[in-house]
């Protein structure tokens, strides 16, 4: 429990501290949009970083060699755990937003970080204002943006690793229409961290690994056609190779 606590701690003096970062943020951003995006990334990777470390998570990485540094990526992933994002944030060798629920908007400072990072927030519930949020993380990708979707659409509680839901073929648009390639993201042992004894953060080990990129140009039609599934087998066989 006391992990916990101090993780909280941690997180509201990041958030009450960052108010004025943000500013000075803001300020660099006028001028020099990719410096200040790239001190945002980092400041959030230390901050990310440290939770870890509260956390007692040691992290194994495969596979980081696959993800292009010259090009924005979608990475997609299979999802059972808050930790997900952590791990996986620390990692990003560019400026990336994540795709998360759009209830997260309700958080004031928590939302501001999340968009100054760009961060999306997708109504799930509302097709036309989903469809407006994907347009937008098409148009940050053609910008140079690498972008972070979970297709199963919320965490799995399966007691198995290998436990998913179904990709949503939706989630593959981010690559489809800004051409970049995708690298699937394979994550096991986090929801040990804290999703399987809330709200208690029980140190662990936990296995990031990335798979090659697929350019979906280089698909078989009948792939391109199926690309969430084509994916998420990918992903399965990466997390079979966990086990």
């Amino acid at each position: 429990m006391i992990r916990f606590i101090l993780i909280a701690l941690f997180l509201g003096l990041f958030l009450l501290f960052g108010i004025p970062v943000l500013g000075a943020e803001w300020l660099i951003g006028r001028k020099y949009r990719y410096t200040a995006d790239i001190s945002q990334l980092r400041i959030v990777q230390w901050a990310f970083r440290v939770i870890l470390c509260i956390s007692g998570i040691k992290l194994t990485v495969i596979g980081e060699e696959n993800i292009p540094k010259d090009t924005p990526v979608l990475y997609v992933g299979n999802h059972r755990s808050y930790f997900d994002i952590v791990i996986s944030y620390t990692r990003c060798p560019r400026p990336t937003g994540y795709v998360a629920k759009d209830t997260m908007a309700r958080y004031p400072l928590l939302s501001l970080w999340m968009k100054r990072l760009y961060c999306l927030f997708l109504n799930r519930s509302d097709i036309k204002e989903g469809l407006k949020t994907i347009l937008v993380g098409i148009n940050q990708m053609k910008d140079g943006i690498s972008m972070c979707i979970y297709p199963e659409g919320t965490r799995v509680r399966g007691i198995n690793e290998l436990d998913m839901l179904p990709f949503k073929e939706g989630s593959m648009k981010l690559a489809e229409k800004s051409g970049c390639p995708i690298i699937p993201m394979a994550i096991t042992g986090s929801a040990d961290i804290f999703e399987k004894h809330m709200p208690k953060v029980i140190p662990g080990t936990v296995i990031l690994e990335y798979g090659k990129p697929i350019y979906i140009e280089e698909l078989e039609k009948e792939d391109r056609k199926h690309l969430a599934s084509y994916t998420q087998n990918i992903i399965r066989k990466m997390l079979m190779a966990h086990q």
